[in-house]
């Protein structure tokens, strides 16, 4: 089975979708399964595990934004849950 995800960094708590994933549908990880909780389009991403609101979220090992309500493993990551770590700094 083709893999459907890409986790760019060991620090990274999202992985980016390769193709479309469908809600329940399931994806292994290292030494796990995960259950997606939300039809995930390609080039999207989901959370590896729990994010707290406010907590970081990691892509390529670097910071892309902070989490804006509490987000679950399996999750979703898109800009309704997500604010951007740039504009933060900017706006200070």
């Amino acid at each position: 089975m083709k893999k459907k995800y890409i986790i760019m960094s060991d620090k990274d708590n999202c992985a980016t979708t390769l193709a479309d994933i469908s809600k329940g549908e399931q994806v292994q990880l290292d030494d796990k399964l995960l259950s997606i909780n939300q039809d995930i389009p390609l080039g999207h991403k989901f959370a590896l595990k729990a994010i707290n609101k406010g907590e970081k979220i990691f892509k390529y090992g670097q910071i892309i934004g902070i989490a804006t309500e509490n987000i679950e493993g399996g999750d979703w990551i898109h800009t309704h849950n997500i604010t951007s770590h740039y504009l933060e700094e900017i706006v200070g």
